[in-house]
């Protein structure tokens, strides 16, 4: 008779950047393998809720094409020869110390990202930064727009309690496609339909799965969602559905914003979106006789040249309407500043030099191919350690990319969980942990809770975490003595829990999370908005946002001057023309996160394979036929895909679902081949959703 499995559950984190991090409940069997992952159901947000894609990561975890040694680049193209981690670490050591020598401390580059939002294991490399006075990274690829955007309106990063979209009346999910990519969102906003008859409105660029979930569903242009802002708003106005009363105390200038929009109509807006007249009048009508209603605002609007406009525009409808009075009512786009950890330690601020450079995380094809204003005008970058990230495959203007990571005179270490596009180009590739395999704490952007992720089991093969490689460099690096190194992850977990006010890690341990969530009055600003004039900002100040601005050494990005104080469609994004008729938006996969679990059998066989969506209608004037390969073409390169005809796309606009490895398109370039690394205003971002392209048959 077979033995009984001994199976027990335990309290985690996911730490994915969607941006959920969703408490979870992991089961251990035997104490060393992984079953079910489900989330937790005594997390208010999470409430027993996750995606489909960590709900099977037993399947990531024991995957058969994991990384287990170390590997070093043989000589011969493709060959690679393992390695001890003793050799590995010596000899990123060593480049590391020859190319300093040769070009200075800012010729190495240590480049992460978010692949963990673990504070500890995310952060840790800043540290070594720091330490070892190596050239720092501006994050751009993500946050920045949307962040900058929000804040130029509330002052702060911070809304009405995420989980107080289930009272809400309205639940308007604007730029995200919640069911793919935060689906505790869409549990909120069901939950409130079910409960309070609450209606559902989606705003996107295409039919997608979130867009199936909405009882009111308008499917813009790409880039234009400001003009439907402004719409809006001149409808609440007209209409007598403003509430003047909370504008005059909480705004600041609700009589020039009216005056403004007074030729904002829906007429004109239809124009501009691609939205009819009637469209525009019932969303605007739907919120006018429901003041409760909850703006859950997402990045995807704001990957574009004028996405902090566009994010501002849109926040400004909550307090047209004074939805930030009720319970269930308000804008919310994220609650980063809420948290109040003071990470210092971890990352080495003690050791922070303002006069290192700060280069573009975006602009890394153009860093690693010389361009002098991405260099700033220093060294060339000749040593890189990367951790959490896959350039290679993520990061625009892909062909600059590739050509930088092949220059023979560039040192690589990849520390990764698979051979990734990036770790494929890397000289040195060493095997990562995964979440259950390393301590961390998380916190959750689109959410409320600092979260515990314990480690539950041990690691296959040889993956070690990202501190244990971070610790070990620091020792050959020389500065393995300065504070901050020499500690454990549990060290940091405390020291930073107890630096934040956030009692200890026994507190976290006992509780399995802490819920930071102000009160209902700071929370919904009844208290006065964040501004030192307490007001809500219609006219936003674009060279004083008080969220994230610049290094000095980067200043502010792209055309600020020309930016709009009040809420307007600014035409600032890449316009089709006659040799690039289409808009390009490269949208985020149900399977696949960024370049995440693309290794997956199941999300492999969900997705099938790379495609564009394209209007029938399109296809056919081009005599394209379903599933036939089609070119994508523009400036910046080409990529073959496999055409998908789908009436749910506007006519002149194409999407291509998840980022795709090299390898699964035909020629090799993945589609972010085709996006750009121009920084928009006013302080920089990835532009991923607003691209111009032709269409060919191949």
């Amino acid at each position: 008779m077979n033995k009984p499995l001994n199976s027990q559950f335990f309290a985690s984190c996911c730490p994915h950047d969607c941006p959920s991090t969703c408490a979870l409940d992991v089961e251990v069997i035997d104490g060393k393998t992984i079953g079910k992952v489900r989330g937790a159901a005594d997390n208010t947000y999470t409430d027993g809720v996750i995606c489909a894609k960590v709900a099977r990561y037993s399947e990531r975890i024991t995957h058969p094409d994991r990384l287990l040694h170390p590997k070093v680049r043989s000589g011969k193209a493709g060959e690679w020869c393992d390695i001890s981690w003793t050799d590995a670490l010596d000899l990123i050591a060593e480049k590391f110390i020859q190319a300093e020598q040769k070009h200075g401390s800012e010729t190495v580059w240590p480049y992460q990202y978010a692949g963990t939002m673990g504070l500890i294991q995310r952060d840790s490399i800043h540290r070594l930064r720091h330490a070892k006075k190596y050239s720092k990274q501006y994050d751009t690829i993500c946050i920045t727009n949307a962040w900058t955007g929000f804040s130029a309106a509330t002052g702060r990063l911070m809304g009405p309690d995420p989980r107080e979209m289930a009272v809400s009346d309205c639940v308007v999910i604007w730029g995200t496609n919640a069911v793919s990519t935060q689906v505790n969102v869409m549990t909120h906003a069901v939950k409130a339909r079910k409960n309070r008859g609450a209606k559902i409105v989606v705003i996107d660029v295409y039919q997608n799965d979130t867009m199936k979930q909405a009882d009111l569903a308008l499917c813009l242009k790409p880039g234009t969602d400001a003009a439907l802002a402004c719409a809006v708003m001149h409808c609440l106005f007209r209409d007598g559905h403003a509430d003047r009363e909370f504008m005059n105390q909480y705004s600041d200038v609700p009589g020039e914003l009216e005056s403004y929009l007074q030729s904002r109509t829906p007429q004109w807006a239809s124009e501009i979106t691609g939205l009819s007249v009637a469209e525009i009048e019932a969303f605007a009508a739907l919120v006018a006789e429901r003041p409760r209603s909850y703006f859950r605002l997402g990045y995807g609007f704001t990957r574009s040249r004028n996405g902090a406009v566009s994010m501002h525009a849109a926040a400004c409808i909550a307090t047209v309407l004074g939805a930030w009075q009720h319970e269930g009512g308000g804008a919310f786009h994220g609650n980063g500043e809420i948290f109040n950890m003071d990470s210092g330690l971890i990352k080495g601020a003690q050791f922070d030099d303002p006069n290192i450079r700060t280069m573009d995380q975006s602009k890394i094809g153009r860093v690693l191919t010389g361009d002098r204003d991405a260099l700033l005008d220093g060294p060339p970058v000749t040593a890189m350690l990367i951790q959490n990230t896959n350039p290679v495959s993520v990061a625009p203007e892909q062909e600059l990319v590739k050509q930088g990571f092949a220059r023979p005179d560039l040192f690589t270490a990849v520390h990764e969980q698979f051979m990734t596009d990036t770790a494929q180009m890397a000289d040195l590739v060493l095997p990562a942990t995964m979440f259950m395999e390393h301590d961390d704490i998380y916190r959750g952007g689109g959410h409320q809770h600092i979260i515990l992720g314990p480690k539950l089991v041990e690691g296959p093969g040889e993956c070690r975490s990202n501190i244990f490689v971070i610790e070990e460099l620091a020792k050959r690096l020389g500065v393995g003595d300065l504070p901050g190194f020499g500690m454990t992850e549990n060290e940091l977990i405390d020291d930073l829990l107890q630096r934040s006010n956030h009692g200890t890690l026994a507190d976290i341990q006992a509780n399995k999370w802490i819920d930071c969530q102000p009160d209902f009055d700071t929370s919904h600003y009844r208290n006065g908005f964040a501004h030192a004039d307490g007001k809500f900002h219609f006219k936003a100040d674009w060279h004083n946002v008080p969220w994230g601005k610049p290094p000095d050494c980067l200043g502010l990005q792209g055309p600020v001057d020309d930016m709009p104080s009040l809420p307007d469609q600014w035409d600032v994004i890449e316009q089709a023309d006659p040799d690039h008729p289409f808009r390009l938006a490269t949208s985020p996969s149900r399977s696949f996160l960024n370049s995440t679990f693309n290794e997956s059998p199941k999300g492999i066989a969900r997705e099938k394979r790379p495609s564009v969506k394209l209007h029938p209608d399109d296809a056919d004037a081009l005599g394209i036929a379903d599933g036939q390969k089609v070119r994508l073409v523009n400036q910046r390169g080409a990529v073959i895909v496999h055409a998908q005809l789908f009436d749910g796309v506007r006519s002149g606009v194409v999407i291509a679902e998840g980022i795709w490895p090299n390898s699964a398109h035909e020629d090799g370039r993945g589609i972010n081949t085709l996006t750009s690394a121009d920084s928009p205003a006013p302080h920089g971002s990835a532009v991923f959703h607003d691209t111009k392209v032709r269409v060919e048959a191949v």
